[in-house]
């Protein structure tokens, strides 16, 4: 299940828990996260350009999508969704089913909309608002951290599945860890991450993360 879809679930059905499991960053410049959400972003944009659209019906380390879904959902959530997160709408639910890369020009498509979200998150007053989440709201930076594991989990499910590596810089992949570590037992409830996987303690951070949201690293 998309990591936003299970929190979504979650916040409809827990509205307290959603005020206590995340916190509001109050700082007036940006948070530290969007460092990691530009990194993220960037190798992710990489790893869709370099995808062979011959290859898209090629298997993942995701047993429910092939490379087609986990690239179509990369684009729905972390940039379409993403973008519209902070002009305060999300995508319409039509949009799930939607094949993006029957689109031309697709991921260069992508490649721009990210950039497009980006820009809108460097407004710090968008990181100051609730955004609605289910039947509730939560701050502007739960949702960067959910955008934070799709760039990177599902960035990882489609470098995997092309053939291509995910590299992170060592201060992006603690904060995908931190982000794994907060929300992995409730992911776990809702189906949106497997059973955490045995990993070295001292293995890389990303390694840990991949492993405790339920994903083979190796």
């Amino acid at each position: 299940m998309s990591v936003t879809l299970c929190v979504s679930r979650f916040f409809k059905t827990s509205p307290r828990a959603a005020r206590t499991v995340v916190t509001m960053n109050d700082k007036p410049e940006l948070p530290d996260l969007y460092g990691p959400l530009r990194a993220a972003a960037t190798e992710t944009v990489r790893v869709v350009r370099g995808v062979d659209p011959a290859a898209l019906g090629a298997a993942t380390p995701s047993a429910e999508w092939d490379l087609r879904a986990v690239v179509n959902h990369l684009i729905l959530w972390t940039a379409h969704n993403f973008a519209l997160r902070a002009e305060g709408g999300a995508v319409p639910a039509e949009w799930y089913e939607r094949d993006f890369t029957a689109e031309p020009g697709w991921a260069e498509a992508y490649a721009q909309q990210v950039d497009k979200a980006l820009a809108a998150w460097s407004d710090p007053a968008v990181w100051e608002r609730d955004m609605p989440m289910g039947d509730s709201a939560v701050p502007a930076s739960a949702i960067a951290g959910m955008v934070l594991l799709e760039f990177t989990l599902h960035g990882w499910e489609a470098a995997q599945g092309s053939g291509q590596t995910y590299a992170l810089d060592e201060a992006t992949a603690a904060a995908v860890l931190a982000q794994v570590e907060q929300w992995a037992e409730m992911f776990r409830q809702y189906d949106g991450f497997a059973e955490a996987l045995p990993v070295a303690a001292d293995a890389p951070a990303f390694e840990r993360a991949l492993a405790l949201s339920g994903r083979k690293p190796r």
